[in-house]
């Protein structure tokens, strides 16, 4: 298609740019320019380098052709104008195409100012040293422009609340639209399918993209029952991460000028996003490039961490076990960081492989005080979560306490944690203490409450998690709640003070007002009475009376909901 400049291995690519762009423009005609150019990969240790190229007055749309020219070898893609960023397709097999009003996938549409632009080529894999690429730069003006406008693309405004009210929802933190080079799921095809498995929000998880932001105000009103959640997969090839909430581009062309992991978490955090370590330990080599976390970061910038990603069959049980591993290690530095799950779908439920998952697989059930982008990431913030390893099916758990919650932490000499579980009965309830079992009990009745009296330390804090075992397998996950010793508090009336003093609720979960419960007091610790191996012991006549009070008390909350929080699916 157009002639290749013969360059040695050595030579440099300034050169062959500059051999390319000098001798190679050609007229295809009067209103379309190709400018080819091609060059070795330069060797030079970093992830990414630029390739630049001159775009002249009038013109309003490029497109850019790209080539690998290897079966081994493995090159991403983006753009960028005189002024920044234009996207991202990474391993986009399409061209790119940006115009006035209208873009290809990934890319944003917007004027074309004169000047030099660069196609950004990132080192996904190089097996074949040192590599070679070529572009196909076409610059065209106003009558050869091939991209209608798209009239449906909108700035950003954030979805006022679904529910504006507290309570349980129902989501998942890693969603994949077609705006990912390696996804191919349109919105309304997203939003259709979470809402049958009875979801109430999804987090858009783009590779280093907001593109779909843009697409948010048309599609929106569609799904009046599933929240749209900003977000973003933080891709490099050394670890991904989610920013969970962000609408702001941050680079990941780590190593490049200025650009550093931790200007990168800040960059997150000064937007009001979280920062959030997926897959960790996923560790695939060339089947998932990057998908382990191994960059050195200051483990207090880290907010939350994926002990559950779906899509990983045969390896989900044993990466699970290990990420929750690694969870509880950065907790053990008394770290408040907050489990998630999330499904990484790719293809919106449908045409499944062994190593991809339906959204929702796994999910995070996050307390938040209404059912908006804002309300979610708070309640995230706050450290009030639940993980279904397989699913919004999966038994449902409401840890609380008596006394005061103030986020994740409560201030108490003496604190007595109760949980109320639905949807679990002859399965097993275990209360783990600072990464260790406290004990497990049987769970025989749905609803059914359990409560444990826990000692804070002299020292420091404890921290409790409680999880549902099903058929012997951990299925369910709670966020933790911290014990640090202080002045008593109580206040029965209101236990789910998960909240604060706002005015918080353990409603949802699927539960309704009737069936009966049990309670159990204990330590976690030592056991009163007949022991049952996790150091709770079933209470007496006053003590069962006491726990039908608080699960009508949960009951008639559950009632004021505009419906069931967790529906099943269909």
């Amino acid at each position: 298609m157009y002639a290749r400049p013969m360059l040695g291995r050595g030579s440099r690519l300034t050169i062959a740019v500059a051999v390319a762009v000098a001798s190679f423009p050609s007229l295809v005609r009067a209103a379309e320019t190709v400018i080819p150019i091609a060059g070795d990969v330069p060797d030079d240790g970093l992830d990414h380098f630029r390739v630049p190229f001159e775009v002249p007055e009038g013109t309003v749309e490029i497109e850019v052709r790209h080539d690998d020219l290897s079966m081994s070898n493995i090159l991403d893609w983006g753009l960028e104008d005189p002024s920044g960023r234009r996207g991202w397709g990474g391993g986009n097999s399409e061209p790119a195409i940006v115009g006035l009003d209208a873009a290809s996938r990934s890319y944003s549409p917007g004027p074309i100012p004169a000047g030099t632009w660069n196609v950004i080529v990132g080192k996904a894999q190089i097996l074949d040293p040192p590599g070679q690429f070529e572009l196909e730069i076409v610059l065209r003006d106003a009558a050869s422009a091939t991209l209608a406008p798209q009239p449906e693309r909108q700035p950003y405004v954030p979805s006022p609340a679904l529910v504006d009210e507290p309570g349980w929802y129902a989501g998942d933190v890693h969603v994949h639209s077609l705006e990912s080079g390696d996804a191919r799921p349109p919105l309304d095809e997203i939003g259709d399918f979470a809402t049958s498995v009875g979801l109430h929000w999804v987090v858009i998880s783009d590779h280093n993209v907001h593109t779909a932001l843009d697409f948010l105000g048309d599609v929106q009103p569609r799904h009046p029952g599933l929240l749209f959640v900003p977000g973003v997969e933080f891709t490099t090839y050394a670890g991904h991460a989610n920013g969970i909430g962000a609408t702001s581009f941050v680079s990941h062309e780590l190593g490049q000028p200025g650009v550093t992991i931790e200007g990168a978490v800040q960059a997150y955090h000064d937007q009001g996003a979280l920062f959030v370590l997926n897959h960790p330990t996923l560790e695939l080599g060339a089947l998932c490039i990057g998908c382990a976390w191994d960059l050195a970061l200051d483990p207090a910038m880290i907010d939350a961490v994926e002990i559950a990603t779906g899509g990983l069959e045969p390896f989900a049980g044993q990466y699970t076990e290990s990420a929750i591993e690694q969870w509880d290690e950065l907790c053990a530095q008394g770290l408040h960081v907050v489990p998630l799950g999330g499904s990484d779908d790719h293809r919106a439920g449908v045409d499944l492989s062994p190593f991809q998952s339906p959204i929702g697989s796994a999910a995070t059930v996050v307390l938040a005080d209404r059912l908006d982008a804002a309300g979610i990431v708070e309640g995230i913030r706050r450290g009030r979560t639940v993980v279904k390893l397989q699913g919004p099916d999966d038994p449902m758990v409401e840890l609380a306490a008596l006394q005061e919650i103030d986020g994740d932490t409560i201030r108490a000499d003496e604190v007595t944690l109760t949980a109320v579980i639905t949807g679990a009965a002859g399965q097993q309830v275990r209360l783990v203490e600072n990464g260790a079992s406290a004990g497990t009990q049987a769970i025989d009745e749905d609803p059914a409450m359990v409560q444990w009296n826990v000692t804070a330390p002299a020292q420091g804090q404890d921290r409790y998690r409680v999880e549902i075992l099903v058929d012997g397998e951990r299925r369910v996950v709670t966020s933790h709640l911290w014990v640090e010793a202080g002045p008593a508090s109580s206040d029965t009336g209101d236990m789910d003070t998960g909240l604060d003093e706002s005015g918080g609720t353990t409603s949802g979960g699927g539960a309704d007002s009737s069936g009966s419960g049990t309670s159990s007091t204990g330590s976690a610790g030592a056991s009163e009475g007949a022991d049952d191996g996790c150091g709770c012991t079933t209470t007496d006549s006053g003590g069962r009376a006491w726990a039908w009070m608080l699960l009508m008390v949960l009951g008639a909350r559950r009632r004021h909901r505009p419906g069931p929080l967790l529906r099943s699916s269909p």
